[in-house]
């Protein structure tokens, strides 16, 4: 296992240990990741009171950076993947939102955190969901599975971003769409920040520019890719050095337009 991964992964554990705690007290969760993570994670708070009070929690489970529901616009009978699913909020909702007839599937590396994922599950009482362990690099779906990608403020976290994506896109349908909430690099930041494991694992150090991120979705094959900043934060006294940003984009439909012919197959006299 790479430093980083291990960093995230050891501060996801954190994360579990410390909602467990706070659960157990009676303490009031505060919306997104700012209880467990500090002031640095970029949390959105971005869920409304009635979508929550439909599967019973907080998006104090979040530990994310904006709500990718609202990009993704599921209708009932689609199958929908979260990338690091967490706590299992978004696959939740999203299982009520596709129901019936659809499913909603996370995929996340950390045991601790698929056990509350689970124990979210049966609270909620939702049959239509699934949890996988893996990572996002290498989605334990076969090509062509689902008809959305979300995710939640996790691409930043991982270092082969570009693997990240190509999974989203192979494991969607022709059709399909990709609809994320991430953070993105938005001035240089500093060396000492880039390097710092404990800042890559707080959504800081992995973000990369929102040019780049564009480029590796274009590159894996998606189109239409857009990506609007939604919030900014400062970063080592740098202000608006990351933000917070809407992503979306879409996998072309398969038809005899797209089957063996490229445009660049084409020839002018």
């Amino acid at each position: 296992m790479s430093e980083v991964r291990d960093a995230v992964r050891s501060r996801y554990q954190r994360a579990v240990r410390q909602l467990n705690v706070l659960s157990s007290t009676g303490a009031e969760l505060q919306p997104g990741c700012c209880p467990v993570d500090g002031p640095d994670c970029g949390c959105g708070g971005a869920y409304s009171g009635d979508e929550l009070s439909q599967v019973g929690l907080t998006d104090a489970v979040s530990l994310g950076c904006g709500n990718p529901l609202l990009l993704a616009r599921l209708r009932p009978g689609e199958v929908v993947l979260d990338l690091g699913s967490g706590g299992g909020l978004d696959v939740l909702l999203s299982a009520r939102r596709v129901a019936p007839g659809g499913h909603a599937y996370g995929v996340d590396m950390t045991d601790e955190m698929l056990e509350l994922a689970n124990r979210h599950k049966e609270g909620a009482g939702v049959e239509n969901a699934t949890f996988l362990k893996g990572t996002i690099e290498q989605v334990p779906l076969p090509d062509d599975t689902v008809d959305v990608v979300i995710s939640n403020c996790v691409i930043n976290l991982a270092e082969d971003k570009g693997a990240v994506i190509r999974e989203a896109f192979r494991v969607l349908k022709p059709g399909g769409r990709l609809a994320v909430s991430d953070m993105v690099e938005l001035k240089p930041l500093p060396a000492a920040v880039k390097g710092a494991l404990d800042a890559w694992a707080g959504c800081v150090a992995g973000t990369i520019p929102v040019e780049d991120y564009r480029q590796l979705l274009i590159q894996a094959g998606f189109e239409t890719p857009t990506i609007e900043i939604t919030g900014e934060q400062r970063v080592a006294g740098l202000p608006a050095a990351i933000g917070s940003a809407s992503i979306r984009a879409h996998k072309r439909e398969r038809g005899p337009a797209t089957e063996g012919h490229r445009p660049s197959d084409q020839t002018t006299g």
